[in-house]
């Protein structure tokens, strides 16, 4: 599947990932998955996408984003939109299909074989698009959750899918190492009598 003379390119769609290992019970430690992927090749670029909510004083995202940013991957950014659904409910949009698809194009040239962690469909015509100009496309996702969180018409384009529940020994972070939560000042007891 990996060839050590290929050049390779990491696209990580963060919320599908995020998805995909959670509903498989597990994190991602994202310096294990660099180097797993160093050892599959010449690991050119690993990109990570998300979308930010702005108007937040802290995100949970922010500590990892800033992380991924000084140990070598490249974090695609932009701001979530808020809008309101039919039934009244607060919703959060932030697709970050355009810039994993204009990055991947842009680097056409110089890649041999991507990898693409989302199972999201719409990556399809992606996909067929790098292949149209000799590039091989792996496609990491799951079928292992319930339902599976890999497009099937994905999936069978792609020249290799990689079921995140079989790198689970390569790229999951120990349970032990995940740090401890820093307690919220709002969960204190105000009660100091």
């Amino acid at each position: 599947m990996f060839d050590a003379r290929e050049k390779i390119a990491l696209l990580i769609d963060g919320a599908n990932l995020y998805a995909a290992s959670r509903s498989l019970g597990f994190d991602i430690d994202y310096r294990k998955l660099l180097g797993y992927f160093q050892k599959k090749g010449y690991l050119l670029r690993a990109y990570y996408y998300t979308a930010l909510v702005e108007d937040q004083e802290y995100s949970s995202i922010r500590p990892l984003i800033d992380w991924l940013d000084y140990n070598g991957y490249k974090v695609v950014t932009k701001p979530a939109k808020e809008f309101t659904d039919s039934t009244g409910r607060r919703k959060i949009k932030g697709n970050m299909d355009i810039e994993l698809t204009v990055d991947a194009l842009g680097l056409v040239e110089a890649v041999d074989h991507f990898v693409i962690f989302s199972g999201d469909g719409d990556f399809r015509p992606l996909v067929d698009a790098l292949q149209r100009r000799g590039r091989k496309v792996s496609i990491v996702s799951t079928m292992a959750s319930q339902p599976p969180m890999i497009s099937d018409d994905l999936r069978r384009q792609a020249d290799h899918f990689i079921d995140l529940a079989n790198l689970r020994g390569d790229v999951g972070r120990d349970p032990a190492e995940r740090p401890a939560r820093r307690p919220d000042p709002q969960d204190a007891d105000e009660d100091d009598d």
